[in-house]
């Protein structure tokens, strides 16, 4: 199968090309090669090599940065995945476009999960432009599923997980403030990745939540983390308030895997057992760029 995948530098993107390249045809264009914000180019790329399948991983994904940066907000996440979606339509090309947690308010009481049919209220700029994403999508598209995640992280590219390892590392000591007020499921982009490779033929359609099962709050996760990298630290549970930033983020970024689940197609599993599958698999990695073994 040929497939696209936007955003392949990326670590979903990076995990989507390990996965898939064994079985399919990759084409991994650049930023040069292929500007999402372009709609003459776009489709002129995705019109030369008509592809089976394109994956968009890609997304301005700076939240607090968005609320200044609006316009490039706007042209990644909104719409860039609209023309897309016009130049896939145009060669019957199934597209899979990555979405956000952030298009909820988050105010669903503590630990019930956001399904799909969910009211969306966004209250981020960055929020905002990922759901007029999700519209143009499904304005523009034939065959597509906007997969929801949130918490990602992975051993390649910038993530919670492994600021908090730097930060433990460089030292141990230092009393870390992490908020425990914010609930989500931290997710392995690997698995997501998994998630992906299977959906690729599937004649699901529309919104779909993709995350880890079960939740935790930044600081459990944090702690659970470096405890399974035996990593020594000094973390500190604080609230939301306690540490503000620009942007809006959802105490509770919970989602069921409603979709995945009616189709016998879920993947996912208990996010402390891809945790330790994570570290199992990457840990000596991650400390070795970070010059500790």
């Amino acid at each position: 199968m040929k497939i696209i995948i936007i955003g392949a530098d990326g670590q979903l993107g990076l995990d989507c090309t390990s996965i898939l390249a064994g079985e399919h045809n990759l084409i991994l264009p650049t930023i040069a090669e292929l500007d999402l914000c372009e709609e003459s180019s776009l489709r002129g790329f995705i019109s030369a090599h008509r592809p089976e399948v394109v994956i968009n991983c890609a997304a301005y994904t700076a939240v607090d940065h968005c609320e200044k940066e609006l316009e490039i907000c706007r042209r990644v996440n909104a719409d860039g995945p609209g023309f897309l979606a016009k130049a896939c339509g145009e060669t019957g090309s199934r597209l899979i476009h990555i979405s956000t947690d952030y298009v909820f308010d988050g105010r669903k009481p503590i630990p019930h999960p956001y399904l799909e049919e969910d009211p969306v209220h966004p209250l981020s700029h960055y929020g905002r432009t990922k759901l007029d994403g999700e519209r143009a999508v499904a304005a523009y598209g034939d065959d597509y599923a906007i997969l929801r995640t949130a918490w990602l992280y992975s051993a390649g590219g910038p993530n919670f997980l492994k600021t908090m390892l730097r930060l433990s590392l460089a030292d141990p000591a230092a009393t870390r403030r992490v908020v425990n007020d914010q609930y989500g499921s931290p997710t392995w982009s690997h698995t997501l990745a998994r998630q992906i490779s299977l959906l690729l033929t599937s004649e699901i359609q529309g919104v779909v939540h993709t995350t880890a099962e079960g939740y935790a709050t930044w600081y459990e996760t944090a702690c659970s983390f470096l405890e399974k990298m035996e990593i020594e630290h000094n973390l500190a549970p604080c609230k939301t308030a306690d540490y503000p930033t620009p942007a809006h983020r959802p105490a509770n970024s919970i989602l069921d895997n409603g979709v995945l689940n009616q189709h016998g197609l879920s993947l996912f599993v208990d996010w402390r057992d891809d945790l330790d599958t994570f570290v199992k698999r990457h840990g000596r990695q991650l400390l070795a760029e970070l010059g500790s073994i």
